[in-house]
């Protein structure tokens, strides 16, 4: 039988603290180590026995993963929420989340969750960060409207962001203080500024050769444009990971947490517990969804014959999902089946 470390690791900015032990709960060794990638590699390379090991996933986690992953029998990343429901305790510092990390290793109690190959969470970080410059484009525009109303400028709700109307609006204004325009320029310079970055970034990956056929095959799905194909293939990763329609649906954020006991059932609100990134486009392409497509549209009219607007939205949202998943899956352009009987 092989003698093999079972390692756990706590992730912070500047130290990595370790906890090694026996497959008997034996400690071998507690330390520290500088969380650089030539000191992980050196000290990975030059332990004494085989090993395994895990970790929380933190912002850290991804460059350690990857650094430590070559010289690991097996290297595994613990989901932070399930893992703070199983192991509660009064007294916590960094060595005893090392230690703690290392019996549920070991006992195979441990949480695991799905870490993406490097490619897909380098294009993943290209992609948030796209989301991150819409959002600001976004308050560059409200903040161009909340200084004209702040003036009591009177102007054309739905023209002001077109660029030519802009410019005729910045002449026309008399009594507005000259602080005030020049805050004017500098928010629509910024907000343009924010449009073609971010448009340049979806541009990059929609091109991506590793992403093209995949997400081109996702787009044969009535209203899924760019941004919903290239956010599930990234966050989603591997569709594989999913063992049914349902997993999925609850991944996305879409179904609300459910409380059993005693034979009794309660539905809470939609859970906290998702991929905000997956649910906030689903939302919003579910809102719109229903003029582009008539099995779409009968979805949502069914839901809304019972009186409640947002669940409408999410049973479009749930549909959309199953397409997706199902594309995914398959591997082929979206087909609508036959409906039974024809």
């Amino acid at each position: 039988m092989v003698d093999i470390d079972y390692i756990g690791f706590d992730l912070h900015k500047e130290r990595i603290v370790y906890c090694a032990k026996a497959v008997d709960g034996t400690v071998r060794e507690e330390a520290s180590v500088v969380a650089e990638r030539g000191r992980l590699q050196r000290w990975a390379a030059g332990r004494p026995r085989p090993w395994v090991g895990a970790m929380e996933a933190t912002l850290f986690t991804g460059w350690v993963y990857d650094t430590l992953k070559p010289y690991a029998l097996e290297l595994e990343v613990a989901h932070p929420a399930l893992l703070r429901a199983i192991v509660a305790a009064k007294k916590k510092n960094d060595a005893l989340d090392a230690a703690m990390l290392s019996d549920l290793l070991r006992c195979n109690l441990l949480p695991r969750c799905y870490i993406a190959p490097p490619q897909i969470r380098e294009m993943r970080r290209v992609l948030r960060y796209r989301n991150l410059l819409v959002r600001l484009a976004v308050q560059m525009k409200n903040k161009i409207a909340g200084l004209l109303l702040e003036t009591g400028v009177r102007y054309e709700r739905r023209r002001l962001h077109r660029k030519r109307y802009f410019q005729e609006l910045l002449t026309e204004l008399k009594e507005v203080p000259e602080s005030v325009r020049d805050l004017l320029r500098l928010s629509r310079s910024q907000f343009e500024a924010f449009q073609m970055a971010q448009a340049r970034l979806l541009r990059g990956l929609e091109w991506d050769p590793r992403l093209r056929e995949r997400v081109e095959r996702l787009q044969t799905i009535p209203a899924v444009g760019s941004v919903l194909s290239l956010t599930w293939a990234l966050e989603v990763g591997e569709v594989s990971r999913f063992r049914s329609l349902r997993q999925a649906i609850s991944y996305c954020g879409l179904c609300s947490g459910q409380r059993s006991s005693a034979g009794k059932e309660k539905r809470g609100p939609i859970s906290k517990q998702r991929n905000a990134h997956l649910q906030t486009v689903l939302v919003e392409v579910a809102k719109m969804a229903p003029a582009w497509d008539p099995v779409l549209a009968e979805v949502h009219a069914r839901e809304l014959e019972r009186g409640h607007r947002n669940r409408a939205t999410l049973a479009v949202a749930r549909k959309l999902v199953a397409y997706l998943l199902a594309v995914d899956r398959r591997q082929t352009g979206f087909v609508r089946s036959s409906p039974s009987g024809s």
